[in-house]
């Protein structure tokens, strides 16, 4: 029997939440599209209808999972009842924390070679997203005195060379040791790179 049309936001949702079940219980390399369409009881057709590749598919399922906590990171620029060290030690906690989703899974996979275009997309997208919000924290502790900046764009960029810096250290599964040797690290870099009080960043996973 024919399957009743959807709203394509609705099949796009369910084409996504089959290839994240498999991706999980086969790993990216072992699944197919001919694997999520069989899983979905759909012809391949209707998968490229709404995707051109796997690639597309698991670039859009990371941007799907990033967005609850780049929005999250968005709460933390705008409350009024944190300082700004407090922000930016969040900010970069809760992203820290939202790429480690389902053991790593997709942190793992875009570390591999052969996805490093897909990598470099979902960084740009984060980024952009990332910047207004991390910018904004600046100038506000320009104001109250917390930092002291005088190019904040210029620090912006930095600080996410950092946060990329721990991302890309995140699939290594370094000793507990040596990962917290790299958070102390960052933590004092970007105390030195805002202009802030020693120890007042403090960075969790």
């Amino acid at each position: 029997m024919a399957r009743t049309p959807q709203d394509p936001q609705i099949r796009i949702t369910e084409i996504l939440d089959t290839a994240e079940y498999l991706f999980s219980s086969k790993g990216y390399l072992g699944t197919t599209i001919s694997d999520i369409a069989k899983k979905m009881g759909v012809a391949q057709g209707m998968l490229y209808y709404y995707f051109k590749s796997k690639e597309e598919i698991l670039e859009s399922l990371v941007i799907r999972q990033s967005s609850s906590f780049l929005a999250e990171i968005k709460k933390i620029a705008y409350s009024d009842s944190l300082i700004p060290p407090r922000k930016i030690e969040l900010m970069i906690s809760t992203l820290l924390q939202g790429v480690q989703y389902k053991g790593g899974l997709y942190l793992d996979l875009l570390h591999d070679e052969q996805l490093l275009q897909v990598r470099y997309k979902i960084s740009r997208h984060s980024n952009l997203f990332l910047s207004p919000w991390i910018l904004k924290v600046i100038h506000e502790g320009n104001e109250k005195q917390y930092f002291h900046v005088s190019h904040p764009q210029t620090i912006l960029d930095f600080i996410l060379v950092i946060i990329d810096l721990l991302i890309v250290a995140l699939p290594q599964k370094l000793p507990a040791e040596l990962m917290s040797l790299r958070l102390r690290m960052a933590e004092s870099l970007i105390e030195k790179t805002l202009g802030a009080q020693d120890g007042t960043i403090h960075i969790l996973l």
